[in-house]
């Protein structure tokens, strides 16, 4: 059983909580530790999903949890990061399942859909009923998702799509994706359902990172859909970017989860793993370690924090998301890392959450942007010159 966890706070930034953020984070960190913790190693080392736990995020009302009305829970920024915090101190996967539904899947049909595709998809979303994925990443396309080859050719009556997408989260299991294809030449959103004529899936399997979550290919070949299923204001790469802001936006919140998780694990070995007659935890080289762990995550409180305070008055600047995003993964990979040497041999089993954390990161790090493309966001806009082109 789980050690209670009791966060970690060392500049008392939960004095900056309101009542009401930290009743959502407590209630989610106890769904964790009851609910997730007992069980996600065994799901990370079979690369199975713990789909029985969707009925039960939908219950909490963590699905579309940002999202005013249609039966979203209506939470502030802050409180909504909090929540993505505590479901990655689980695992990556499970907090990825929860962005994609509502940060992506969820967020383009509100931000992007006519009201008719709101009404029908969005309050089956909230309770789990139905579920969704964004289909943006190609074989070919990842940090040019400009340069996609996914096309959709207009007719009378009906869209054809043609292409593949790659490294979709809970694309095999979604009922609805949010594809993101040319028509004549630019980017458009489009919904395709679970049973469209031309529209398969593949389960991407043998993975070492992110092993309890659902990734996939999806295919369209020649596949069909009425015209209604356009996202009528997706027009444009801008749109799709968008989109992905709300997801990075929650990722810095969640990777300062896992790395809450490492250091505790680390923190609690390092006091009753005896060495040369003491505690390795009495060793300065450890000390220094828990130290930089400890400095970093706080550092990434606070980035999060304000960046979450920010946009409860205004919507970020994509460029503000990128160094948050940026930070935040790159600190919980080495704060895991350092976990993991603390724990020595013992690192590497799943008995300890550390070595799952960090192979998860690896992926984290990769995905939303990858670390060198917020690198050049943020160089481009403190020089004003880009550096992609």
């Amino acid at each position: 059983m789980e050690r209670k966890f009791t966060g970690v706070d060392y500049y008392e930034i939960d004095e900056l909580l309101t009542e009401e953020e930290k009743l959502i984070r407590d209630t989610v960190r106890q769904f964790v530790g009851d609910q997730v913790i007992p069980i996600i190693a065994t799901c990370f080392e079979e690369e199975q999903f713990p789909s029985h736990l969707i009925s039960e995020l939908a219950q909490l009302g963590l699905l579309g949890a940002w999202m005013q009305g249609y039966g979203c829970a209506g939470l502030g920024p802050v409180a909504y990061g909090l929540v993505l915090q505590e479901l990655e101190r689980g695992d990556s996967g499970l907090r990825s399942f929860v962005s994609v539904q509502s940060s992506l899947a969820m967020y383009a049909i509100w931000a992007f859909g006519a009201e008719e595709q709101r009404d029908r998809w969005l309050p089956a979303m909230a309770k789990g009923e139905k579920l969704g994925c964004f289909g943006l990443t190609e074989p070919d396309f990842g940090s040019n998702p400009g340069g996609l080859a996914t096309r959709a050719q207009k007719k009378p009556d009906h869209y054809l799509l043609n292409g593949n997408k790659m490294w979709i989260t809970s694309g095999s299991i979604a009922d609805v994706a949010v594809v993101w294809a040319k028509e004549e030449g630019k980017i458009a959103g489009f919904l395709v359902e679970k049973g469209d004529p031309g529209f398969s899936t593949t389960l991407q399997k043998a993975k070492w990172s992110l092993r309890a979550s659902i990734t996939s290919e999806l295919h369209f070949a020649d596949c069909r859909i009425p015209l209604d299923r356009r996202l009528p204001k997706a027009n444009g790469l801008m749109a799709a970017l968008a989109c992905l802001d709300q997801a990075r936006y929650g990722i810095a919140w969640g990777a300062l989860g896992a790395a809450m998780a490492c250091y505790e694990e680390a923190l609690n070995y390092s006091k009753t793993r005896i060495q040369f007659d003491k505690p390795i935890a009495a060793f300065q080289l450890t000390q220094e370690k828990l130290a930089d762990m400890l400095t970093e995550i706080t550092k990434g409180q606070l980035l999060a924090y304000r960046l979450g305070r920010i946009k409860e008055k205004r919507e970020p600047r994509p460029q503000q998301i990128s160094l948050a995003k940026r930070n935040n993964v790159a600190m919980a990979l080495e704060v895991a890392r350092a976990a993991r040497e603390i724990l020595g041999a013992s690192g590497i089993t799943h008995e300890y959450c550390a070595g799952r954390h960090m192979a998860n990161l690896e992926s984290v790090k990769t995905y939303e942007g990858t670390h060198e493309i917020h690198t050049l966001i943020l160089g481009e806009d403190i020089t004003g010159l880009a550096a992609f082109k």
